[in-house]
C-alpha cells in the first residue's frame, strides 16, 4: 500500500449511511445491507473517499443498533455476513473505503456477557460491567446522569446492586478497568478487520472508563449546550468522573496498535464539556486515534465567528493530531434547518459543503446533505426515538434527521420502499429526490459531485495549514498554506453580496472550476450571497 493509500483518511471525505433509512431491498420498511450495495455506485459518484455505516450488528434495537447484542454478526433486519462481505467487495471495486460504527462503551442488556454478569456477584463475568452498591438510604451510588435523562444508575434485583448506563437503562456500561473486557473488545475489532474493513468510527469513545472511586460530579460552571439540548439536566454537571478518564489513553493505544497491523484508520466521536481538548489528546502523538470529531459544529450557532473560534481553538491544541469536521449526522437536527432556518436554500447548501471541506481536517457528510434536505417534522404518535419521547415536546429527538432517503419523487415512499417505512418520507423531501436533482444541472447534488472532484485537485485543501484572516462578520476567510504555497478562501454566510478587501500584503490569482461566481474587482473580492472564493496568494 502506498503512503497516500495509507493516509487516505487525512483530508478525506466520509459519507455516513444510516442503514435503516438508506435503501430497503426487501420491502419490509427498513433499509438493509443489500440496499446499500445497490446504491454504492450512487455514493461513489459523489466523489467521497469512504462510507461510514452506522451499526448493523445484532441488536434488540432499543437505540436502533447502538445497543449491540452480538458484535460479530449482522442483525437479520439488515441481512447477513455474506451481504456484508459483498458490500465490502463492491465498495472496494468502486474505490470506496468502508468504515463501520463500533459501540464499545456499552452493550445491550440482551448481550450474553451482561446476561451472565447480572446473575451473581461471583460468576466468571461478574466484573465485566460497572456495578456498585446502593448508598445506605438506597439511592444510587453517585449523582451521575444519563445522557438520555434521569440517573445513570439502574437497580438490578438479582445482584441487589446498581449498574451504570450512560445512555438507556437497556445499555449497560462495560467495565474497561477489567483487562479481560479490553481483550474481548479488541477481539471484536479484529473480527471485522479480518473481513476487510478499512476503518472504524468509535461511538462515544470517551465513555469507556469511569472513575473507580465513584466520586460525584460537581455542578457545571457553564451549561453544556453542545452535547445535549437545553432541556436536558445532563448539562447541569461538569462531567469529571463519569467519562473522559485518563486510563482511556492507554486503551486507545492498544486499539491503534491493532489497527496499524491492518493499515486501518479510526475516527472517534467525542462528547465532552471540553471536546476540543479531548480531540487533541486522543489524536496527537500518532499512537491513538487517527482523527476525532465532536458536536462543536453540530450546534445552532453557524456563524463565521463561531466556526472560526472552534477551528482556532482546536488548532492551538492539536499539535500533530487531526480533526474531523461534521455539520450534520444522525444525532442532530439537519443543518439546513439549524443553520438555514428550515428553508430550502440551495445556494446555502452549496456554500456550506465548500466551507466544511475547505477547513483543515477530514469531513463526515451525512446522507441527504447532498440533496439539501431539511429536518422532517415527525408527529408524536409516529416518533420512534426514546430520547425524543422522553423530552417531548421541547426536544423532539433524532427521528427528524433519520427519515428515509428520497430516491424517486413519484414512487411510493420516495422510492425507499414499497411499504410504509419505519419513519415517513416528508413531501418536501420527495420534491428534492435524487431523480429530480439528477435532471437539474444546477442542483445541490450536481454541485456536490463537481465540487468534491475539484477539491481533489487542490492539495492545500487536503493537508495544508490554516490561518484565519480578519474581515467583516458575514464572511469567513482563511488561508490554507504549505511549502510556500498558499490559498485565500472566503465564504459569504449572508443573503447579501459582500465586498471583501484584499489584504494589503497580497495579490490574488483566482482559481476556477469550483462552481462559484465570485470575482476580483480591483482590491476587493465580490462575493455573491452564499458563495465562496478561492485564489492563489502572491505576497507583495
Amino acid at each position: 500500500m502506498t503512503q497516500a493509500g495509507k493516509n487516505w483518511w487525512r483530508g478525506g471525505v466520509i459519507y455516513q449511511i444510516y442503514p435503516r433509512s438508506f435503501a430497503d431491498s426487501n420491502n419490509d420498511g427498513v433499509g438493509d445491507l443489500p440496499g446499500i450495495v445497490e446504491k454504492l455506485p450512487y455514493v461513489a459518484s459523489l466523489g467521497v473517499d469512504a462510507i461510514w455505516i452506522s451499526p448493523f450488528f445484532k441488536s434488540p434495537m432499543k437505540d436502533f443498533g447502538y445497543d449491540v447484542s452480538d458484535y460479530c454478526d449482522v442483525d437479520p433486519l439488515f441481512g447477513n455476513l455474506a451481504d456484508f462481505d459483498r458490500l465490502i467487495a463492491t465498495a472496494h471495486a468502486l474505490g470506496l473505503k468502508v468504515v463501520i460504527d463500533q459501540v464499545l462503551s456499552h452493550t445491550a442488556d440482551q448481550h450474553p456477557w451482561f446476561k451472565e454478569c447480572r446473575q451473581s456477584r461471583t460468576n466468571p463475568k461478574a466484573d465485566w460491567y460497572v456495578w456498585a452498591d446502593a448508598n445506605p438510604d438506597g439511592t444510587p451510588p453517585t449523582n451521575w446522569l444519563s445522557v438520555f435523562g434521569g440517573s445513570a444508575w439502574q437497580w438490578d434485583a438479582r445482584r441487589k446492586q446498581y449498574y451504570l448506563h450512560n445512555f438507556l437503562q437497556s445499555q449497560p456500561d462495560l467495565n474497561f478497568h477489567n483487562p479481560d473486557v479490553q481483550d474481548a473488545i479488541l477481539a471484536t475489532i479484529r473480527f471485522w478487520l479480518a473481513r476487510g474493513v478499512d476503518g472504524f468510527r468509535f461511538d462515544a469513545c470517551n465513555f469507556h472508563f469511569h472513575d473507580k472511586q465513584l466520586r460525584n460530579n460537581p455542578p457545571a460552571a457553564n451549561r453544556d449546550s453542545m452535547t445535549v439540548s437545553a432541556e436536558n439536566p445532563y448539562g447541569f454537571q461538569r462531567h469529571l468522573y463519569d467519562k473522559t478518564q485518563p486510563e482511556n489513553l492507554a486503551f486507545l493505544q492498544r486499539v491503534r496498535a491493532l489497527l496499524d497491523e491492518y493499515g486501518a484508520a479510526s475516527v472517534g466521536e467525542v462528547g465532552d464539556d471540553d471536546s476540543l481538548t479531548v480531540m487533541a489528546a486522543y489524536t496527537n502523538g500518532g499512537d491513538k486515534l487517527h482523527m476525532a470529531y465532536s458536536f462543536n459544529l453540530l450546534t445552532q450557532d453557524g456563524s463565521p465567528a463561531y466556526i472560526r473560534k472552534q477551528v482556532e481553538e482546536l488548532e492551538a491544541k492539536i499539535g500533530d493530531g487531526w480533526g474531523c469536521w461534521s455539520i450534520g449526522n444522525h444525532d442532530v437536527q439537519r443543518v439546513m434547518t439549524r443553520w438555514g432556518k428550515g428553508e430550502t436554500n440551495t445556494d446555502l447548501s452549496k456554500m456550506l459543503l465548500a466551507m466544511e471541506t475547505s477547513l483543515r481536517g477530514s469531513v463526515c457528510l451525512y446522507q441527504g446533505e447532498e440533496l439539501a434536505l431539511t429536518e422532517a417534522n415527525i408527529p408524536f404518535e409516529l416518533l420512534q426515538d426514546p430520547y425524543g419521547i422522553t423530552f417531548w415536546p421541547e426536544f423532539k429527538g433524532r427521528d427528524g434527521c433519520r427519515t428515509p432517503m428520497p430516491w424517486q419523487q413519484s414512487a411510493d415512499n420516495g422510492g425507499f420502499s414499497t411499504v410504509s417505512p419505519w419513519l415517513p418520507v416528508p413531501s418536501e423531501h420527495r420534491a428534492r429526490a435524487v431523480d429530480v436533482q439528477e435532471k437539474d444541472a444546477t442542483s445541490p447534488l450536481h454541485f456536490f459531485r463537481a465540487f468534491l472532484r475539484w477539491r481533489k485537485t487542490q492539495p492545500l485543501l487536503l493537508d495544508g495549514a490554516i490561518r484565519f484572516v480578519e474581515t467583516q462578520p458575514e464572511v469567513l476567510a482563511f488561508e490554507r498554506n504549505q511549502g510556500g504555497n498558499a490559498l485565500l478562501v472566503c465564504f459569504n454566510f449572508s443573503a447579501q453580496p459582500q465586498h471583501v478587501a484584499i489584504p494589503a500584503d497580497m495579490t490574488l490569482a483566482p482559481i476556477e472550476g469550483h462552481g462559484f461566481t465570485s470575482r476580483i474587482d480591483g482590491r476587493s473580492i465580490e462575493l455573491p450571497a452564499y458563495s465562496a472564493f478561492y485564489g492563489h496568494i502572491n505576497r507583495t
